[in-house]
């Protein structure tokens, strides 16, 4: 991947949008680009590591993995996101697994170069709080689905959270969404994947959801018939 390359996928990122041209320029000499493949752990929770990562090609996993392998799926990033950026920030321990979800290149900025950055671009420091607080509401949103909603409720949630970035509206007033697994789907919400199969014939059957092709659309008026 070229210089000019990675740039323009730079300039897609929030945190750093505002940088010039010759900033984004030496960000981009300063990284390392790595392939991983589907299914390779990019890091392990608990790893002394401390880099920034930013995907310039391809899809990977947040989660959380207990000893019997269980995961629970944190967030999915795709290109042009971040992560990585607790350790970057606290110089701590990594909080969360990844692992790729598709054949992925990521690029890989040094803690020491960042915080360069940071003492001589202080827009990247409140561009960069503005993404932490919108994970952090993610997250609570999450606890409190997975605490005081049933397993129909926190699905159809998670779904419609996938619909608001991803979903394509439809003539019909549909919402078309590519359709998740069960696997996937018990993952995102801590339920059991026969939990997940029960609650999906519910959404079907109330015509919250249907599938088709490959897809998922979510019903207009899923509110009303929840």
């Amino acid at each position: 991947m070229s210089k000019s390359e990675v740039i323009k996928i730079l300039k897609e990122i929030p945190i750093f949008q505002n940088l010039s041209d010759e900033h984004l320029l030496l960000i981009a000499r300063g990284f390392m680009i790595n392939k991983v493949k589907e299914g390779e752990f990019i890091f392990y929770q608990s790893d002394e590591s401390t880099d920034l990562y930013i995907i310039l090609d391809g899809a990977v996993k947040a989660c959380l993995l207990d000893p019997e392998g269980k995961e629970l799926v944190l967030s999915i990033f795709k290109k042009g996101d971040f992560f990585g950026e607790l350790s970057l920030i606290d110089g701590k321990p990594r909080s969360a697994t990844i692992i790729a979800i598709k054949n992925s290149i990521v690029g890989i900025l040094k803690r020491e170069q960042f915080l360069t950055l940071l003492k001589n671009n202080p827009m990247i420091a409140i561009s960069l709080l503005s993404a932490l607080v919108e994970r952090m509401r993610i997250t609570n949103e999450m606890v409190g689905a997975m605490a005081f909603l049933d397993v129909s409720k926190r699905i159809l949630k998670h779904i419609l959270n996938i619909a608001k970035k991803e979903g394509e509206k439809t003539k019909e007033g549909y919402i078309k969404i590519n359709k998740i697994t069960h696997r996937e789907l018990a993952s995102c919400t801590g339920a059991s994947r026969e939990a997940v199969t029960k609650a999906i014939k519910i959404l079907k059957f109330k015509g919250i959801i249907f599938e088709r092709d490959g897809y998922f659309f979510i019903s207009p008026d899923r509110d009303l018939r929840l």
